[in-house]
C-alpha cells in the first residue's frame, strides 16, 4: 500500500503523450500545424474562385489586395458575397470544432458535440418564436427597432441561445460532477425542442418553411455590419480554450486528479461551459444549428496528430473546423450551377463516413478520454 502511495503522480501531458495514443515525433507537429495552415489558406482561395460564376484566382488576389477585377461584376461577388461567407465558414468551423473538443474532454465521452448542453435547443426556440409572430404585433414591434429578415433571425437565435447558456452556468456551478450536468443539458435540450414542436405544430405551412430553411444551416447569411459581433464572440470563446489547455489536460484523469493538483475544478467546469455556450450560441445565432462539425472535428485532429494533448488539439482544431466548414460550404453550393444544398445534410453525408473508418481503426479511442 504504501508503495503504490509512493509512486509518482504522472503528468497530464505525460498521460496524454505516453497512454492516450500512440507516440508521434514532436518535431512533426509544427509542420503539421503549418500543412493545415497552408490548406486552410489554399480552401480559402478556393471559396472565393469556385461558385455558380468562377473566378479566376490571379483576380481574386488583385482583389485582396484592393485593387480592381477585370470585371466590375467579379469585385462585387468575391468583396459583397463570397469574402464574408468564407469568413463566415472559417470562424463558425473553428468554432464548433474547439466547442467539440472541449465538451468531448469536459464529459469524457466521445459522442459529445457543442448543442449537448441544449444551447442549440434554445436558439431554434427564440427562432420559432420569431417566426411565429412574423406578420402579427410582435413581428411588427421587432421589426420597428430594425430587426428585419436575417439580424431577426440572429437577434431571437442569440437570445434564446444565451438564456440556455445563462442557465447551464448556473447550473454548472452548482453540481458536483460533469455527469449530472449532461443529463440536465440533454433534458434541458429536450424541454426546449418539446416547445419548439408545440409551437410548429399550431403554425401554419409557410412560417413552418421559413423555420425550416434556418435549421439547413448557412454560411452566407452573415453581413460585414454583423461581422464584428460573430467574430467577437468567437474569438472570446477560442481564446478561453487556449486558456484552459493544462486544465483540459488534468480533466483527462479525471476531476479527482485534477483537485489533487490544486486545480479549482469548479471555476473550470464553469469555465468550459462558458467558452463552450459562447462558441455554439454566437454561431448558431448567425449560421443556424450547424451539425457535424463539432464532433468530427476533435476526431479528425487526433487522428492526425495522434495525440490527446491540448496544446496541440487546441490549434490543431482550430484550423482543421475551418477547412472542414469551407469544404462543406463550397461543396454545397454545387460549383457551375445555381442550386444550393442544405448545409448540414453536406456536412452529415460526407464527413460521417470519414469520422465512421477513423473510429474503426482506432482501437484505444477511450483512452484518450481517460478511459
Amino acid at each position: 500500500m504504501s508503495q503504490t502511495l509512493s509512486k509518482p503522480i504522472p503528468r497530464p501531458a505525460d498521460y496524454a503523450e505516453d497512454t492516450a495514443l500512440p507516440r508521434l515525433n514532436l518535431g512533426l507537429r509544427p509542420w503539421l500545424l503549418l500543412v493545415l495552415l497552408a490548406g486552410l489558406a489554399g480552401a480559402f482561395l478556393l471559396s472565393l474562385a469556385v461558385g455558380s460564376v468562377s473566378i479566376p484566382l490571379d483576380q481574386i488576389v488583385t482583389v485582396l489586395l484592393g485593387g480592381e477585377a477585370e470585371r466590375a461584376s467579379w469585385t462585387n461577388i468575391i468583396l459583397k458575397f463570397r469574402l464574408p461567407k468564407a469568413t463566415t465558414a472559417v470562424l463558425a468551423g473553428a468554432a464548433l470544432g474547439v466547442g467539440g473538443l472541449l465538451m468531448q474532454t469536459f464529459f469524457r465521452n466521445p459522442l459529445a458535440d457543442p448543442f449537448v448542453l441544449g444551447v442549440s435547443s434554445g436558439a431554434s426556440l427564440g427562432v420559432a418564436l420569431v417566426v411565429l409572430a412574423a406578420g402579427t404585433v410582435g413581428g411588427t414591434l421587432l421589426a420597428g427597432f430594425g430587426l428585419t429578415g436575417d439580424l431577426m433571425l440572429a437577434s431571437a437565435a442569440a437570445l434564446g441561445a444565451g438564456a440556455t447558456m445563462l442557465i447551464v452556468i448556473l447550473i454548472a456551478s452548482r453540481l458536483p460532477n460533469s455527469l449530472t450536468l449532461l443529463i440536465l443539458g440533454l433534458m434541458m435540450g429536450y424541454l426546449v425542442s418539446a416547445a419548439v414542436s408545440l409551437l410548429l405544430y399550431f403554425a401554419i405551412p409557410e412560417r413552418i418553411q421559413a423555420y425550416l430553411s434556418w435549421t439547413f444551416g448557412s454560411f452566407g447569411g452573415v453581413t460585414w455590419e454583423q461581422m464584428p459581433i460573430l467574430a467577437g464572440g468567437v474569438l472570446i470563446g477560442l481564446c478561453i480554450a487556449l486558456l484552459l489547455t493544462k486544465s483540459l489536460n488534468a480533466l483527462l484523469l479525471g476531476e479527482g486528479y485534477a483537485r489533487s493538483l490544486g486545480m479549482n475544478v469548479s471555476l473550470t467546469r464553469v469555465a468550459i461551459v462558458s467558452a463552450t455556450a459562447v462558441l455554439a450560441g454566437t454561431v448558431t445565432a448567425f449560421c443556424g444549428p450547424i451539425s457535424f462539425v463539432g464532433i468530427a472535428v476533435p476526431h479528425l485532429c487526433r487522428s492526425l496528430f495522434h495525440t490527446s494533448d491540448h496544446r496541440v488539439l487546441v490549434p490543431g482544431t482550430i484550423l482543421m473546423g475551418a477547412i472542414v466548414a469551407l469544404i462543406a460550404a463550397l461543396i454545397a453550393e454545387v460549383p457551375g450551377r445555381n442550386l444550393i444544398l442544405p448545409l448540414n445534410a453536406v456536412t452529415a453525408l460526407i464527413g460521417a463516413p470519414v469520422v465512421i473508418v477513423i473510429i474503426l481503426r482506432q482501437r484505444n479511442l477511450q483512452q484518450s478520454f481517460g478511459g
